[in-house]
């Protein structure tokens, strides 16, 4: 009778509801936390299921260039995030036919170096559409290069300098075989991030004696 009398202890009873509640109390508590940090940044867009949707990049955000010499003087200033942005972005495939016909090459030879078929290339012209992933990152390399011609072009003490033709000479560089690239071309290393590092640094290496 006294064993069926007995009643549990009221602090193990009250115990429980206790941690629940304190456990309640932990999200909450988060949720507060980033109610506050929502006033200092936007909040993020969601679609109606209620899942978060990608916000704009900050390429987006600071207007991503338009034309040839805008990615060409963008990827000068560029720091290393911002590469990273217009990487993932990719490069409006009308802006590269543009990039092919100032260094004078067929749109079919320069898609060729950037490994995209023409028709694919030239549909995504049409449709004002951006070349993005490998090829798109070889097109930001080709511009890459366009800047580095550009610089040495305005470093140049030749009388000439001024009215040269940089964009032009690059396209006529890189088609031709280069004994320190063990006698390859500039054009056919382009399409790996290594192959773009190895051939920056050779167009760099030539300096003013490159404009002749």
């Amino acid at each position: 009778m006294s064993k069926a009398a007995k009643t549990p202890p009221p602090a193990k009873a009250g115990t429980k509801p206790t941690a629940k509640s304190a456990g309640r109390g932990k999200p909450a508590l988060r949720e507060s936390r980033l109610d506050a940090q929502e006033h200092a940044y936007p909040k993020p867009a969601r679609n109606k299921h209620g899942a978060s949707v990608k916000e704009p990049s900050p390429l987006q955000a600071y207007n991503a260039p338009a034309t040839l010499n805008g990615y060409v003087a963008y990827l000068r200033s560029a720091s290393p995030l911002q590469r990273v942005e217009a990487e993932r972005e990719g490069v409006p495939a009308q802006v590269v036919k543009h990039m092919a016909t100032s260094m004078d090459l067929s749109a079919v030879r320069m898609f060729n170096i950037l490994g995209i078929a023409k028709a694919t290339a030239e549909s995504k012209a049409a449709q004002h559409a951006r070349i993005t992933g490998a090829s798109g990152q070889a097109a930001l390399g080709v511009m890459h290069l366009l800047g580095i011609a550009e610089a040495m072009l305005k470093d140049s003490t030749a009388p000439d300098a001024r009215d040269f033709d940089w964009a032009k000479w690059l396209g006529s560089w890189i088609e031709q075989p280069q004994a320190a690239l063990g006698g390859q071309k500039p054009a056919d290393l382009l399409d790996t991030p290594t192959g773009l590092s190895v051939v920056a640094r050779l167009l760099g290496s030539l300096e003013s004696g490159a404009y002749q």
